[in-house]
């Protein structure tokens, strides 16, 4: 027997537990607790089962504060016992169901958020999410007028009224865009304005002077938009003429490797000698597949080449022939010295070598060379300039001066031993093997190309003047156009036909640019009518250069896509979702490219 005095916490707790145990099995009345205290003192006092229960009875005022209660831990101990039991009797054949219920249950589980709750999806957000934005800035608008209005007819209090309003608008929209970002106060604010504007309408309503100043912001508004088109008009424009310094660069690295030849170089050289030789005899060969490019862009006809060789399932019977400037010659011919594309077949010519290319002869030579075609490109005061608003900026483009743009009606001079060669634009990616297209039987047609109307959409209507006599007598407004770019040229039947010879006529009717503007697809037009023949448009897809809406599935299938357009594959003008079908095909590894381009990033 413990003395009462010296083990009163021990004592206490015994009792607590007997306790404990005769409160099993019975309700939650009142039970009259007695214990004693660590100074022997005996207490008493009533308690229910619940109270009991709680940790806060149970604790020994002895042990240290964050010690385990000791009748909560026997009773966790004991509940924990109960529930082993439980689990064990369970039987072995439902524990096994519920296994296989479990099982196909995580099968049949999908992660997906269902539509109805994806806030991110396109059809959650309401369409006019800047709704209320857009009325506070009609308000502005509307308070401004009736606020000069009411300032002219001596009206204070509504001329302070109005320009309250103005101030607390504008703060509200802050640099809002849509109505997320508008200020918590600005559908009150907006709503004050309201009442401010209804106001003002009573009093101004009959006005003359309210109409007469909207109607001059609405023409001062058009004038602004017109000029705000005009402008980035002529910078896209100017973007587009504007050579890269990185594209430059690689000119410059290649014209010099060209001129100043030693170490390496000279093998590069020697072995282009043998080779040049060799291929002599390909350059005139009609049973291979001839390429004619005509370019003053090392880089983009680069990509034409090797985009081409690395499709064509029998490279060695390919040949390209690329016609260049004599500013670009040099590096043209370096490039493909150090890189050529074996085992195909590539002559660079000079254009300047072309001694029948002369004004007597050429009609387009002979323009380029007027003093009317100068004016129109360089004096500020001709009516096509910026200042006197003509749209057709585009038309001003440096790259109709060009006589590489023209080459294209002339084939059979530039190549008077082929009977068929396919002309590939700079700006154009080959994605597949093109052999089958000397197949196709032209069924003694000229031109065999893809044809680019739909709908209302670039018919012959659309580049040439058909309130020209010459135009509307002779040509159906309605017929189709068709896409340079990518065309097998039957030169037997230009020969024959005297192709050159109507292009010709018809470039020495529009020297004054009446009949179309300076272009070479609608004298291509009114060259081949009736003299084109309509290739399968997966052949030719267009529109990467200005469209950022062309179907990706077409252009997967494609075999040549085309960046016709401003916005060119070597520019930061580029649209970026295309870009990566072009530059697949840049020679990263040239230490030229490397040098040029990559120290630009």
């Amino acid at each position: 027997m413990f003395p009462l005095r010296r083990r009163p916490g021990f004592l206490a707790v015994v009792l607590l537990l007997l306790l404990f145990l005769s409160f099993q099995g019975m309700d939650d009345a009142d039970k009259t607790i007695a214990y004693t205290d660590q100074d022997g003192r005996i207490k008493l006092f009533k308690v229910t089962m619940t109270e009991f229960l709680s940790s806060s009875i149970w604790k020994n005022p002895l042990q240290p504060k964050d010690t385990q209660p000791l009748a909560q831990t026997v009773f966790r101990r004991k509940r924990k016992e109960d529930r082993t039991q439980e689990l064990l009797q369970v039987d072995r054949e439902a524990e096994l169901n519920m296994r296989n219920v479990a099982t196909d249950r995580s099968r049949n589980f999908s992660n997906k958020v269902r539509a109805s709750y994806n806030i991110w999806r396109p059809g959650f957000h309401h369409t006019n999410t800047d709704s209320t934005l857009r009325l506070m800035k009609d308000q502005i608008i509307m308070a401004k007028v009736y606020a000069t209005i009411a300032h002219s007819q001596k009206q204070p209090d509504l001329y302070v009224l109005l320009m309250t309003c103005i101030k607390q608008s504008q703060e509200g929209i802050g640099d809002a865009h849509m109505d997320y970002k508008l200020d918590l106060s600005a559908l009150e604010r907006a709503k004050a304005m309201g009442h401010a504007l209804s106001s003002a309408r009573d009093v101004l309503y009959n006005s003359g002077e309210v109409s007469r100043r909207l109607r001059v912001m609405l023409q001062s508004t058009e004038l602004n938009i017109d000029s705000v088109k005009k402008q980035n008009s002529f910078l896209v424009q100017h973007a587009a003429k504007t050579v890269p310094m990185p594209l430059h660069c690689l000119h410059m690295q290649l014209t010099t490797d060209y001129h100043f030849r030693d170490g390496v170089v000279k093998e590069y050289f020697r072995d282009a000698a043998l080779k040049e030789e060799e291929d002599k005899a390909k350059r005139e060969d009609r049973s291979l597949y001839h390429y004619a490019i005509f370019s003053d862009n090392v880089l983009a006809a680069s990509v034409v080449v090797r985009s081409t060789v690395t499709h064509a399932k029998e490279p060695e019977k390919h040949v390209f022939h690329i016609v260049t400037d004599r500013l670009n010659f040099a590096a043209m011919t370096m490039w493909f010295i150090s890189n050529p594309p074996l085992p195909a077949t590539v002559h660079v010519e000079n254009i300047d070598n072309f001694k029948w290319l002369n004004s007597s002869y050429c009609s387009v030579l002979r323009q380029l060379e007027s003093a009317r075609l100068k004016e129109y490109y360089f004096k500020a005061h001709d009516p096509s300039s910026l200042s006197d608003g003509n749209e057709n900026l585009k038309y001003r483009n440096p790259k109709y001066l060009s006589m590489l743009n023209h080459l294209r009606f002339y084939m059979p001079e530039i190549h008077p031993k082929l009977d068929k060669i396919l002309f590939l634009d700079d700006d154009v990616v080959v994605q597949k093997d093109l052999t089958p297209l000397w197949d196709v039987d032209l069924k003694g047609i000229v031109n065999g190309a893809v044809e680019t109307c739909k709908e209302s959409f670039h018919r012959f209507n659309t580049y040439l003047n058909f309130s020209h006599p010459k135009i509307s007598e002779n040509f159906d407004p309605h017929a189709c156009g068709w896409a340079f770019g990518m065309n097998m040229f039957d030169l037997k039947e230009w020969k024959k036909q005297n192709i050159t010879g109507i292009y010709h006529y018809w470039q020495d009717l529009n020297e004054d640019r009446k009949l179309w503007k300076l272009d070479t697809l609608p004298p291509g037009l009114i060259t081949f009518y009736n003299l084109t023949y309509p290739l399968n448009r997966t052949w030719h897809v267009l529109g990467l250069g200005y469209d950022p809406s062309v179907d990706l599935v077409e252009i997967e299938n494609a075999a040549v896509v085309h960046y016709n357009g401003n916005y060119k594959p070597w520019l930061d003008l580029a649209i970026s979702k295309y870009k990566p079908y072009w530059s697949k095909y840049v020679d990263l590894d040239n230490s030229h490219i490397q040098r040029c381009y990559m120290s630009e990033q």
